[in-house]
């Protein structure tokens, strides 16, 4: 039997820090990060694939603040659904072209996710999810006080925007991606952390203007459809205390009980690990089964229990 995993890139994996966000780069980052899931489905797993949006939302962002005098600006639930369609597709394309290559014929799916908030959660009122470039203290201040956006320091790389990130509650097209799972076609879905939509008081969906985390939204689709694993691939190949300190430490196996305390002792930062070890501890508990933090390149050897951090119950 296959085992099914959800596994979860980071924004990061289309655009890397420091380099130009054109299509001809995130097709080329895209390329090499399918490369190491096309290993994962050669090693029989069926994967749901879920991505960050949050510099490519970011991006949007500053494009229609540009051109507002001449464009009116969409929505923010607009704009995930527009990086959900475009980042779909190029990870679908490189995916397939890879699958194609090894001889493997799998078809690859995109579903535009729509995933259910509360209109009253908290989080509309204090704003803590970052989107777009990073900037330096003097420029996000700048920019506060010019368009009104907030702007907040982001685990020491510098100052992002911040935008609302409700807690995500279900997935509206789970059952469509459980069908097609089913029909052995590999779906990217729940992109950018899925589309924020309310149920008004009529019953009807309504999108919000908000960003909800990826990795929070990853967790409630592998609970939902009842993956064997949920998998973060991020730019590390291990969870760390004291993260860049002297006396930093790898973690290779924490329980969750031990994930919690540590959370507790502020380990992880608020814009960086710390919505991963959440997002991993709510799917163990919930489940009984096994989270996997790791590097993308260490995949491989995090799956056959060579590094990377596990958490399990």
């Amino acid at each position: 039997m296959k085992k099914l995993a959800v596994v979860a890139i980071g924004g990061n994996a289309m655009n890397r820090p420091g380099e130009k966000p054109t299509a001809e780069n995130m097709f080329k980052n895209i390329r090499t990060t399918a490369s190491y899931l096309a290993d994962m489905i050669e090693m029989d797993y069926d994967i749901i694939i879920t991505h960050g949006n949050g510099p490519q939302v970011g991006n949007l962002l500053l494009q229609q603040d540009i051109a507002k005098d001449t464009i009116p600006p969409f929505p923010m639930d607009v704009l995930g659904a527009m990086t959900q369609g475009y980042l779909g597709y190029m990870i679908s394309q490189e995916l397939k072209n890879i699958l194609e290559e090894r001889k493997i014929k799998r078809d690859v799916a995109t579903v535009v996710t729509q995933i259910v908030v509360d209109k009253n959660d908290p989080g509309f009122q204090n704003p803590t999810k970052p989107v777009g470039p990073f900037y330096s203290e003097e420029d996000a201040k700048k920019m506060q006080e010019e368009k009104g956006w907030i702007f907040k320091e982001d685990a020491g790389r510098g100052w992002r925007r911040v935008v609302p990130s409700p807690i995500p509650l279900d997935a509206i097209e789970k059952n469509t991606i459980k069908d097609l799972i089913e029909n052995d076609v590999i779906v990217i879905a729940g992109g950018g952390g899925g589309i924020p939509v309310i149920i008004d008081e009529n019953g009807e969906l309504k999108g919000v203007e908000a960003v909800i985390d990826k990795d929070r939204a990853s967790a409630l689709l592998a609970k939902e459809l009842n993956a064997d694993e949920f998998i973060i691939l991020t730019a590390v190949e291990k969870v760390y205390l004291n993260f860049n300190k002297p006396e930093q430490k790898a973690l290779d196996k924490i329980t969750v009980n031990e994930a919690e305390k540590f959370i507790e002792e502020g380990h992880f930062a608020k814009g960086s690990m710390l919505p991963k070890i959440e997002a991993c501890v709510s799917f163990v508990k919930d489940t009984g089964k096994p989270a996997l933090i790791t590097d993308m390149e260490k995949l491989k050897d995090a799956l056959e229990g060579k590094t990377g951090t596990k958490i399990l119950p």
